[in-house]
């Protein structure tokens, strides 16, 4: 019995590029992980990344026109106040999510390079509430 070998061959290289396509997108995509005090844990990670990356987002900040009212005792009397906001621009504003992370949460990380380094992307949190 002759085995075809164009036949061997095609289904070599398909196996092969099934197994270089598992390699390189294995360790890479977004996933789910919780800050320690020590590091990072990634739900699908046995170890823990203590060197890891937290997302930076620069940009244009605009806050809109809004007014806030309120009260306070000053001297022994209550006082009403109102303060008024017009609508305002802050050039090179930064929103920096990890200064404000702490052990416990849960944040959504991204594996970069590969899958070496962690990017943390932003705090995650139940939606209802």
């Amino acid at each position: 019995m002759n085995k075809d070998p164009y036949g061997q061959l095609a289904s070599s290289l398909y196996a092969s590029f099934n197994k270089q396509t598992r390699q390189a997108l294995g360790g890479v995509g977004a996933v789910l992980g919780t800050v320690t005090s020590t590091g990072l844990k990634l739900d699908d990670f046995k170890h823990e990344f203590q060197d890891y990356m937290v997302a930076e987002l620069p940009g244009l900040l605009t806050l809109p026109l809004h007014d806030v009212k309120g009260s306070m005792e000053w001297e022994g009397r209550q006082v009403n106040t109102s303060f008024h906001f017009d609508e305002s621009e802050v050039e090179d504003a930064r929103l920096e999510p990890g200064k404000g992370l702490k052990p416990g949460d849960r944040v959504l990380a991204v594996r970069v390079n590969g899958g070496n380094d962690v990017v943390v992307v932003c705090k995650v949190v139940n939606g209802h509430g």
